[in-house]
């Protein structure tokens, strides 16, 4: 998973990477497709 500081999670906070609490861990050989709006300029940053 991928766990996201600084955007907003509008409609999308169960993407918010935390597996096991907000998502499903993603297993070896899977994929997963985020999906989210970048409504405003700025520095974030993401980890897994």
């Amino acid at each position: 998973t991928v766990h996201w500081h600084g955007t907003h999670q509008i409609d999308s906070w169960r993407n918010d990477g935390v597996p096991g609490v907000t998502q499903e861990a993603i297993q070896p050989g899977d994929t997963f497709t985020y999906k989210f709006r970048a409504d405003r300029p700025g520095t974030f940053w993401y980890h897994s």
